[in-house]
């Protein structure tokens, strides 16, 4: 039960089939729009709402410039309660680190909490492909694995299933992989819950390996915590006898205290609740309670070039509440699946390409032209992350990194500069638009409506100008109208003026 989104298409090409399945488009109008307006409301309740955004920003800021100092804190703090700290460069050191240690403990399977970090380096799969079944635990995180699916959303992973579908999968896979789904199960959501923890209470009981993300991590007492609306996080953090949390750099907070805003910020950024029904923190190993043998991987996979981009690295900020994805029209039409990431949304448009690269990409590229700079999201991200401004500068980087490779844009520019670098060019250019000009003009004024006369004719550029006013070039040049009337004067005196 592992995919990946190996192979998935640029997003233009992946968007326009999504825009085609009229089921997923209503399947997340509806879910969007709920937890849009539950969001909403629970803001609206905040009188200092801007105030606490500033905040979140502001700690988050300062973090990331001592973040060398923090972490070291951190490693400190977490030894000293009796953790094991490994640092992970990447993706596959991290997935060795989770390996070794389920197999050091003759484990064949991992319960899991829901984590965006591991599906970030795809370790289901890693563990797999080592004979370690990965178990998630989180219920739209089952959905998705259970029907051999990819996640779509931040928060909730199987947003683009219905409660008709979700019921068919547990009918159909449950039984495969542990306990079935009771016969005549419906698709009420009680319901399906009932299943989903019936399903997953054996595997909670028995396992004696546990992975789990963090939400933060504070480095003056080397606390992490997760929050979580179901319960299952805390399973996996208290049943097992061993927890391995991979967290990414970023999540790190400095003080105990710091967590207050950001405790206020996420709930109702996220879920629309005015807090989180489960908030679980752990400091280390407690003897007699708990995991005994607690690991914590801290994970860059390209962390530290992004805080190396100035305009970029206000991206690290990100809480991953998911508020970005349920305001944006993009996401609403296309759905998760088009961005080819776990981090879909607009802010997968700009962490994807700042973590992955630019340049190397076909896929990764498109990302950030995934987005119509409406700023939605700024408005609703709750460490206001200028998401529209990180946009446009990766647009900027992806173009640059194909600034010499003959696409036609490029020769367009080429042929620009070449035109326009000398003013007998530039002349013999004027001459020849103008006789261009005498000629589309007649056409448009032939063409139906007279809309663009570009667009009316059958050559590669009518695509492009049939959403778009294109102006026909002048029948005459500026420097042929000087040149002829000498600056204006002989044709103001023939006007008598």
């Amino acid at each position: 039960m592992s995919t990946t989104f190996l192979g998935t298409p640029a997003f233009p090409t992946a968007a326009r089939k999504a825009l085609a399945d009229t089921q997923l488009r209503r399947n997340l109008a509806h879910a969007t729009g709920t937890i849009r307006a539950k969001r909403a409301a629970v803001v609206g309740e905040v009188a200092e709402w801007e105030r606490l955004r500033l905040a979140g920003a502001a700690l988050k800021d300062r973090t990331l410039r001592h973040l060398d100092t923090y972490l070291v804190q951190l490693e400190e703090s977490l030894t000293a309660a009796g953790a094991t700290v490994h640092w992970a460069r990447d993706a596959a050191e991290a997935n060795r680190i989770v390996v070794d240690i389920a197999r050091r403990h003759g484990t064949d399977e991992v319960v899991k909490v829901k984590s965006m970090a591991t599906a970030e380096i795809e370790l289901n799969d890693a563990l797999e492909a080592a004979g370690i079944h990965a178990w998630e635990t989180d219920l739209a995180e089952l959905i998705v694995q259970l029907g051999e699916d990819l996640p779509s959303h931040i928060l909730v992973p199987a947003i683009h299933r219905n409660r008709s579908e979700v019921r068919e999968i547990f009918l159909r896979e449950m039984g495969r992989h542990g306990r079935p789904a009771p016969d005549g199960l419906t698709d009420a959501p009680a319901d399906l819950a009932a299943a989903a923890r019936a399903h997953l209470r054996e595997k909670f009981l028995r396992a004696k390996v546990a992975v789990s993300g963090a939400n933060f991590a504070v480095a003056e007492t080397g606390t992490l915590a997760v929050v979580e609306s179901e319960g299952n996080g805390r399973m996996c953090l208290t049943l097992p006898e061993v927890l391995v949390t991979v967290v990414g750099i970023e999540k790190l907070v400095p003080t105990w205290a710091d967590l207050d805003v950001f405790l206020q910020l996420l709930p109702r950024s996220s879920t629309g609740e005015r807090m989180n029904p489960y908030t679980s923190m752990w400091t280390g190993v407690t003897p007699g309670d708990g995991p005994q043998e607690v690991h914590v991987v801290l994970l860059d996979n390209g962390r530290t070039d992004v805080l190396a981009d100035e305009v970029g690295r206000q991206a690290l900020r990100c809480i991953r509440c998911s508020a970005c994805l349920n305001v944006c029209p993009v996401y609403e039409r296309t759905g998760g699946h088009s961005y080819g990431s776990v981090y879909p949304g607009p802010i997968g448009a700009i962490l994807t390409p700042m973590l992955r690269g630019t340049g190397h990409d076909e896929q990764v590229d498109s990302l950030p032209y995934a987005s119509s700079l409406c700023g939605a999201c700024f408005d609703v991200c709750p460490v206001r992350i200028d998401i529209p401004e990180v946009l446009v500068h990766l647009r900027t980087q992806v173009v640059d990194a194909h600034r010499n490779q003959p696409k036609v844009q490029n020769l367009a520019m080429k042929a620009a500069a070449w035109a326009l670098g000398d003013a007998r060019r530039t002349a013999a250019v004027e001459k020849v638009s103008g006789v261009v000009g005498r000629v589309l003009g007649r056409t448009k004024r032939r063409a139906p409506g007279g809309r663009g006369a570009l667009g009316a004719l059958p050559w590669p550029a009518s695509a492009w100008s049939d959403a778009r006013d294109v102006p026909v070039p002048p029948r005459e040049s500026f420097r042929a109208w000087w040149d002829r009337t000498e600056g204006g004067t002989r044709e103001e005196k023939e006007d008598g003026r």
